[in-house]
Parts: C-alpha cells; sequence; structure tokens
C-alpha cells in the first residue's frame, strides 16, 4: 500500500484538522488502553494544522513553524538529529527517508503552522504529526488510507520521538468527522462513525462555545502523573477512567437521540471524573470560570485535552451563546463559535 518510489511533486500542501474531546479522554493513554480498552467520542473541528513541501535544487533541508517563527536549516542528511528545535519536523523526515528513499536524504523545505496555539488541548500537535505525514506521502507519491496515516504519525510521535500521550488525535485528524474511537493493546484502533441527524449537529454546533484560557500548557506532566496512577492502579483514578469510559457512550447515545441537554450534563458529569485522574488537570482559574458558566446556565461543558490549560468548552442554549461569551470575556480570554468538519487530513499538488 506504501511501496517506495520516486518524488512525484515539486510542491504540495496539506491540512489535519484539530477535534474536541466530548467523552472519554484518557482512555486512550497505555496502560488503561492495554489493559481494560479505551473508549472516546470527539469530533472534528475546522481549524487546522497545515503543512507546505517543496522540492529543492540545493543540498539543504528546510524546516519552519511560521506560527512560532521559528527556522531551521542544515545540509540534508538522514536521520536529522531529533533534538530541539523542530522535533516533530524532523522525527517525520527521518521516518520518511528510512522507509522511502533508502536511508538518502531527499532536499526540501518543510512548513508548518497551526490555527490555534500549541498546548490547546485541541490535539494541534499530534494534528500537525498527520498533516505532515500526510503531505510527505503526496510528495513522495505514496498511498496510504487514513488508517495507516493516523498509525504512522502514532508510530514517530509516541515511539520514535516518545511523546507522552494517547492515539485519538491522530486518528481524528487523519479521519475528521464525529466518531467513537475503540482503543484496545497492541496499537490497535477502531473507528467508528456516529450517524447523528444533521439538524442535531447543526443544534450542537450552535450551542457550543469554545473559551481559550490564554495559558497554553504541556500536557506530558499531567500525562506522566496520569500513566503513574493507571501502573500502581491508584482506586480513585481508575474508577475516574471507568466512569469516562462508559459516558463516552451515554454521550454518542445522547447525541444521536438528539437529547442535547443530556449530552451537556455528561459533559459536566464528565468533567468531574476528569479531574480526580491528576491533581493538575483543573486550576483555581479554571474552576473560577467553570463556576460562573454554569451560574450562567450552561448545560455543561470541560477543559478540552490534558487539562491545565488552553481550550475550555460549554454547551448553552444558543439564544444565550452571545451573552456566555460576554461573560467568559471578563476573565480575560477569548470566546468563539465551534464547527465541525466531516473531513479528515488531505492534500493536494500545487504545481
Amino acid at each position: 500500500m506504501d511501496r517506495p518510489t520516486t518524488m512525484r511533486h515539486e510542491l504540495v500542501r496539506a491540512r489535519a484538522p484539530l477535534r474536541l474531546g466530548f467523552g472519554g479522554g484518557g482512555t486512550d493513554v497505555a496502560p488503561y488502553c492495554d489493559e481494560h480498552g479505551g473508549v472516546v467520542l470527539n469530533a472534528a473541528i475546522d481549524l487546522f494544522a497545515h503543512v507546505t513541501i517543496q522540492a529543492r535544487k540545493d543540498d539543504q533541508v528546510r524546516l519552519v513553524a511560521a506560527d512560532g517563527e521559528i527556522d531551521w536549516q542544515a545540509r540534508a542528511s538522514a536521520p536529522l538529529p531529533t533534538d530541539e528545535p523542530l522535533r516533530l519536523l524532523k522525527g517525520v523526515y527521518n521516518r520518511f527517508m528510512a522507509d522511502h528513499a533508502g536511508g538518502r536524504a531527499i532536499p526540501l523545505t518543510l512548513i508548518t503552522s497551526a490555527d490555534c496555539p500549541p498546548g490547546s488541548g485541541l490535539g494541534s500537535s499530534s494534528a500537525l504529526v498527520v498533516a505532515m505525514v500526510e503531505a510527505m506521502r503526496r510528495f513522495m507519491g505514496l498511498e496510504m488510507d487514513a488508517q495507516a496515516v493516523a498509525a504512522l504519525a502514532f508510530d514517530i510521535e509516541r515511539r520514535e520521538l516518545a511523546l507522552a500521550g494517547g492515539a485519538q488525535d491522530q486518528y481524528a485528524a487523519a479521519f475528521g468527522g464525529l466518531n467513537l474511537m475503540r482503543f484496545a493493546a497492541g496499537s490497535q484502533v477502531e473507528v467508528e462513525p456516529v450517524e447523528v441527524p444533521a439538524r442535531v449537529m447543526k443544534e450542537l454546533e450552535a450551542s457550543l462555545v469554545l473559551y481559550f484560557t490564554g495559558v497554553s500548557r504541556e500536557s506530558a506532566a499531567i500525562i506522566d502523573e496520569q500513566t503513574a496512577k493507571m501502573r500502581s492502579h491508584e482506586a480513585k483514578s481508575m474508577e475516574s477512567l471507568h466512569a469516562l469510559k462508559a459516558g463516552a457512550f451515554e454521550m454518542r447515545d445522547a447525541l444521536v437521540a438528539g437529547d442535547l441537554a443530556r449530552f451537556g450534563a455528561l459533559l459536566d458529569s464528565g468533567w468531574s471524573s476528569k479531574k480526580q485522574i491528576a491533581h493538575n488537570i483543573s486550576s483555581p482559574q479554571i474552576d473560577k470560570v467553570y463556576e460562573a458558566a454554569k451560574s450562567f446556565g450552561v448545560f455543561g461543558g470541560k477543559v478540552s485535552g490534558a487539562g491545565g490549560g488552553g481550550f475550555m468548552m460549554f454547551l448553552v442554549d444558543p439564544t444565550r451563546r452571545e451573552g456566555l461569551k460576554r461573560l467568559l470575556a471578563t476573565f480575560g480570554g477569548a470566546a468563539q463559535a465551534a464547527r465541525f468538519t466531516p473531513t479528515g487530513a488531505e492534500s493536494w499538488d500545487v504545481r
């Protein structure tokens, strides 16, 4: 399916969507998913990680994080040293050179950016890896389906670069849409699209408010604590993970039934469970914002991703959404609407 071939394109672009994790987040992280099976409900949104790859006529590799204003260039070699800066970019380049270029180094320029800051809780780092894999796939003339793209992105990020985290972000970015995902031992992942009436998805979209706390956080410390508690089978953490897993199924059923009030209540109870997994998932400021939103009358909400900062999401009556956005703005962050996208990672030739 992805046999080595010669480079076929001079300039390509790709993008992969970020995601909102509704339920089950954390159960996709080992060792929980290996021992108990993880289940996550998430949806891709119309914020993206973007990649451009262009062939070069010299002997250089240039890697650029345009949104971070980081520009790195060196003589093309394989493998590149996977130290900072731009470990993710180097890791993807190295894997494709090893697997599909016979270990030789192809001169190119690789430029990335994302529609949100790093540490947002929307899966931007993994979406970036997925977008790079999709771009390199097209650049080198390879055939890979969404499952293969996601699996390779996971392998590069979690195994080769040893960055802490689960697998839901890569699969959400590769597949797009609203999905119930199951994670089992041996990195086995099943992606089950959730069929929800169009009117319900439009109502959910109209009811959602995202709030960026203004704090970009490093999720690794939170995930490391969560993993340690999993390995020790700490009772409170394990009970919370079991509850999150069950909640993912309940959320799916609520959406299929069009019961958004129930869906919001499940977001709320899931957030209560999530906070029991690691001590720094919430913070005094996050709790303050959340309590204000509850007093305003939201159906429910949570912090997206591992926690500690980034984006919060709330579900509210659409007629009160603007009022909620004004309230949230008083806490110093930025509130915005969210829109879903059915499309996962995609790439195209520029010339």
